[in-house]
């Protein structure tokens, strides 16, 4: 059961960007998916604290949660 909650991100420690991807109910593999950067990237963008992406990689993000037909989170989710 424990591995359950690991899939659903429960008892994780999320970033602003992740608990924001998660309030808009927008999953990691949709993102990766409409980004074209990899799970890892975008596993550290919502779960790694420490993780400071390039610039390209945000324009990126942006440009894939536009295609979802998100607003932007604010750039102080990505550590910048």
């Amino acid at each position: 059961m424990i591995g359950l909650f690991s899939f659903f991100g429960i008892g994780k420690s999320r970033t602003k960007f992740g608990r924001w991807i998660d309030k808009k109910e927008i999953t990691q593999i949709e993102i990766e998916e409409k980004s074209g950067l990899s799970r890892g990237t975008i596993s550290r963008l919502c779960n790694d604290t420490e993780y400071t992406p390039k610039i390209s990689t945000v324009a990126r993000i942006k440009k894939a949660l536009k295609e979802i037909g998100e607003g932007y989170p604010p750039d102080d989710y990505f550590g910048m």
